[in-house]
């Protein structure tokens, strides 16, 4: 008798854990993803504030999975599924469309950026979901600096140095607030002609507040520390427009050569390939225990789904996506195994933690709220701890004990992926 195929969909923090699930279980699993690696999404911006480097926050989907014998990776994109055939479309590096049969489906295909509507922001706005985004915006933040040094115009010195960040959810709060230790430390040993004092962080939001998802009195916390960071924070007001010379905010103009977007993300096109119901933000609905209506073979886990719990939409932050893919993968075993089904998914709220700059981080669980230093160890010990792997635990406590004994980052490199055209231009400034 053949054994039952599992497809999952996406090698984030939902797709792993539904695949560790069914480590046990008598089945084929196939997990596809459009890259090799799982990223620890939560450090990407201290890669992008050359913190960290790639390495010491992603791990190899392959060595995570190796020793479940039950267990294949594929490399390659998914374009469609085909649910009356029960095919997802794959293509691969040589082929297109190439379908991949399964029995159950889990789709965890995480988020992407979303501009509102403003598509054209991208090309000047960077966001920071992937390790590609992080160390194309390191590359930026550093041949800022690079620039600046070798400029001999006081003008061309205040734009190159002026760094603008739209979005003041954690994303933005956290890059901020880095940046500008990231200037106060190594940057200010390391450059001859460029004054520390003339760096401009803006951190900007149509919010009235940032961490709009912490209670009030974290957000004024954070808030303070990033001023007295000497972050400028601009609320209420969001991006008119984004060009090459900068950011318009309110009908004024931050004239700026580093614009990074931290605001908001859209999902997956998987309620399309489905095509199911979604939420307004395109979100696939699903049911207690994570399935599409109309097609109990198919589990939606992590930002992809939409589901709420006591009258409140899910947040969309690593420990739903985690529990999301665990319970989505017990379920698939237990009808496999004819076990009794799981009761209807129940989201434990761990409690949600954000640091800004060093030496400071907030804390929110349930009814307890707390900020500081006490509570920013606990953050390396909790991030440590969340890593994939005991050796980028080691290798992380390592850099990070560093940086703090001595200023210095750990991967300060400017990398060009591009040709050896791109590579000249970036050298000339263009």
């Amino acid at each position: 008798m053949t054994r039952p195929r599992v497809v999952i969909v996406g090698g984030g923090f939902a797709g792993l854990a539904a695949a560790q699930a069914l480590r046990k279980a008598d089945a084929g699993v196939i997990l596809i993803d459009r890259t090799n690696h799982h990223v620890f999404q939560p450090l990407l911006y201290q890669v992008a504030t050359s913190a960290l480097s790639p390495a010491q926050i992603a791990v190899p989907i392959r060595g995570v999975l190796g020793k479940q014998s039950n267990t294949t990776v594929i490399l390659g994109e998914v374009t469609g599924v085909d649910t009356d055939k029960r095919d997802v479309l794959v293509d691969s590096a040589d082929r297109l469309g190439v379908p991949v049969p399964y029995d159950y489906l889990v789709l965890a295909t995480g988020v992407r950026h979303s501009y509102f509507g403003h598509d054209e922001f991208e090309k000047f706005a960077p966001g920071l979901k992937s390790l590609a985004d992080a160390v194309g915006i390191r590359n930026r933040i550093l041949r800022a600096f690079e620039r600046a040094e070798a400029a001999e115009d006081p003008q061309a010195h205040r734009d190159l140095l002026t760094f603008v960040l739209v979005g003041a959810g954690p994303t933005g709060v956290e890059m901020a607030g880095a940046i500008a230790v990231l200037v106060r430390t190594t940057l200010r040993s390391e450059f001859r002609r460029i004054d520390p004092a003339a760096v401009r962080i803006v951190l900007i939001d149509m919010a009235q507040r940032v961490l709009g998802t912490f209670a009030e009195d974290l957000s004024r916390a954070a808030q303070a520390r990033l001023e007295r960071l000497g972050v400028e924070v601009r609320l209420g007001k969001g991006a008119d427009r984004i060009d090459d010379g900068g950011v318009v905010v309110g009908g004024e103009r931050i004239a700026s050569k580093t614009v990074i977007w931290t605001a908001g993300v859209a999902p997956s096109p998987a309620g399309k390939w489905l095509k199911t119901t979604m939420d307004r933000a395109g979100r696939v609905l699903v049911g207690p225990d994570l399935t599409v209506q109309g097609r109990p073979e198919i589990f939606v886990a992590g930002d992809t789904a939409s589901l709420q719990q006591d009258g409140k939409p899910l947040p969309g932050v690593a420990q739903t996506a985690l529990q999301q893919g665990r319970y989505a993968g017990e379920a698939i075993a237990r009808r496999i195994a004819g076990r009794p089904a799981l009761p209807p998914f129940r989201y434990s709220d761990r409690g949600s933690m954000a640091v800004v700059g060093q030496g400071f981080a907030l804390l929110q669980m349930g009814k307890i709220r707390a900020s500081g230093g006490l509570v920013w160890f606990a953050w390396l010990g909790v991030h440590l701890w969340a890593l994939a792997q005991p050796s980028l635990r080691l290798s992380v406590f390592v850099q990070w004990l560093w940086m703090l004994l001595t200023g210095q980052r750990g991967s300060r490199l400017i990398v060009n992926h591009g040709s050896t055209v791109d590579a000249k231009q970036g050298a000339l400034g263009k």
